[in-house]
């Protein structure tokens, strides 16, 4: 069910006005029913996956929340009897029992996600080899990817590693775990939950906010605008390039790298809006997932503003474990023995950043281009951290550091290399990828692009009108959203000038968004990862 089609907003509409009829404490429970109904309409066989996935938690966490209530009566009874040895020697062995539990459901639940995800990408990579060698190729699988099994896996598994970690008791409300792993408007794209931020919400009774309903309708109302008038019609253009790399190369790709750039920016984002806009409405808080990464001086910095729930994810679960794992301190204390100080303080860094990021491509998709466009990000963040020094020296040479061109340069300077590395995700090739960013240094047929090239791209005049306007109001709100929440300030405003403002939001929509006859719906972008 596209979150774009009006079969989801007569959902919505159906859902909302149920929600607040019924009594509160069926609220929950009404929300689990319509999850699991969303999830049916992507493909009934589907929901298999998605119980295995909260049936394998349920049990696994319940089990360790057991054996860490078992460990805290024990030390408790036995407090003055147990010296010191004893005790961390009891918490050894118990902690054993606990992830006795923890990574068979990990390795089960991480096992399904990538065997239906990544079997058609090794095999077809083993095929090459056997081509090699002259011998029968193996035949693919050919798996459909259930909705959304990147995102509820990663939220389970991490809800599963903070009950281990003690973090907080398991939940024994089934019912409440499984609404929590299959919340809907969190399926197509995220964000990332943790259990206790959403839980405070989620499963409290919730009267009927006009300001909270208001609210969540102007937000998925932006979303809708960033989607359809802004995301699906520069898509066209996008397409036109990326699918005929003979004939548009040079100021093209230039022009395809960043009308990219806008489009997944608006997509993911207007997806993030009607995600946090039904939860609103429904009285459920759902965390940002962006603070405007396009205004990031660097790519260290984007990444702290840019799918903000994925990569708290990643640091939280996967960064500082390697960092701190043993063979990694382990290497780096040979290293600082043999007099490599400075490889012994980087090395954790180094190890766990380049796993990270490997995990971060494969994990936006089962192919080449995702991996190689992970590790150059990584590349040039760990390139970026090494030559600070020189950055200091500059900045002490030259007072420029916190002029507003310096930090406009800065700004511009990580918008293109992200619309660089996100090329790699268009053409969907490594080498194709190169060589067509290579025809920018080459090509010189920037006029060729001004002299009637844009109308060639599906796009008319009228169009680029349009869109121009449109990138410009989201630029004019993320701005205004730099010293507060938009909506807030839109509602202190006049009533009429309020509805004034959504009423010529939903007449933009109307008029110039990318549907009707000859339109192909699209998903949003970050469903296919």
């Amino acid at each position: 069910m596209l979150f774009t089609s009006y079969r989801f907003i007569a959902f919505l509409l159906v859902l909302f006005f149920v929600y607040y009829l019924i009594p509160k404490h069926f609220q929950w429970k009404l929300l689990l029913v319509a999850s699991y109904l969303f999830y049916a309409f992507a493909g009934p066989k589907y929901l298999i996956y998605i119980l295995a996935t909260t049936l394998s938690t349920y049990c696994a966490s319940l089990r360790i929340d057991r054996i860490q209530s078992v460990q805290a009566g024990y030390l408790k009874e036995n407090k003055g009897k147990l010296d010191r040895k004893e005790r961390k020697a009891y918490k050894a062995q118990m902690k054993k029992k606990q992830r006795q539990w923890m990574i068979p459901c990990m390795v089960f639940n991480f096992g399904i996600l990538a065997v239906l995800k990544y079997a058609d990408f090794t095999i077809g990579n083993l095929n090459g080899l056997l081509r090699v060698f002259h011998v029968a190729e193996l035949p693919l699988p050919g798996f459909l990817l259930p909705l959304g099994i990147s995102f509820y896996t990663f939220q389970t598994m991490g809800y599963l590693i903070d009950v281990y970690r003690g973090k907080y008791p398991c939940e024994r409300n089934i019912g409440k775990l499984a609404l929590f792993i299959s919340f809907f408007p969190q399926l197509i794209q995220g964000p990332i939950s943790r259990f206790d931020d959403l839980k405070e919400t989620m499963f409290s009774e919730h009267p009927l906010d006009l300001r909270n309903v208001s609210f969540g309708l102007e937000r998925i109302l932006w979303g809708y605008f960033k989607k359809l008038v802004v995301a699906d019609k520069l898509l066209v253009a996008v397409n036109a390039i990326v699918k005929n790399p003979g004939q548009y190369e040079g100021a093209y790709v230039l022009a395809g790298m960043f009308f990219y750039a806008i489009t997944l920016y608006a997509d993911f984002t207007g997806g993030i809006d009607v995600a946090i806009g039904v939860g609103q409405v429904l009285g459920i808080r759902i965390q940002e997932n962006f603070i405007r990464p396009y205004f990031s001086r660097s790519i260290a910095e984007y990444w702290r503003r840019w799918h903000i729930s994925l990569g708290a994810w990643f640091r939280e679960y996967l960064f500082y474990p390697i960092s701190v794992s043993r063979p990694v301190l382990d290497s780096s204390r040979r290293c600082k023995k043999r007099g490599q100080g400075w490889l012994s303080r980087r090395l954790p860094i180094y190890v766990s950043s380049v796993i990270v990021w490997f995990v971060t491509g494969i994990w936006h998709g089962a192919a080449w281009n995702f991996i190689v466009w992970g590790l150059l990000n990584c590349l040039v963040i760990l390139i970026s951290e090494e030559c600070k020094p020189l950055y200091e020296k500059f900045h002490k040479r030259f007072s420029v550091k916190d002029t507003f061109w310096y930090r406009l340069f800065e700004v511009a300077r990580t918008f293109w290399l992200m619309s660089f590395l996100r090329t790699l995700d268009c053409y969907r090739d490594v080498g194709t990828t190169f060589r067509m960013v290579g025809t920018i240094f080459t090509e010189w047929n920037i006029g060729e692009l001004f002299r009637g090239g844009l109308m060639q791209l599906g796009l008319s005049v009228a169009d680029y009108g349009v869109l121009a306007v449109a990138v410009l109001l989201l630029l004019a709100v993320s701005l205004t959203g730099r010293t507060g929440s938009v909506r807030e300030k839109l509602a202190a405003r006049p009533v009429a000038f309020r509805y004034a403002a959504c009423f010529a939001m939903f007449t933009a929509i109307l008029i110039f968004g990318a549907y009707g006859a000859g339109y192909d719906a699209s998903q949003f972008i970050y469903s296919q990862f």
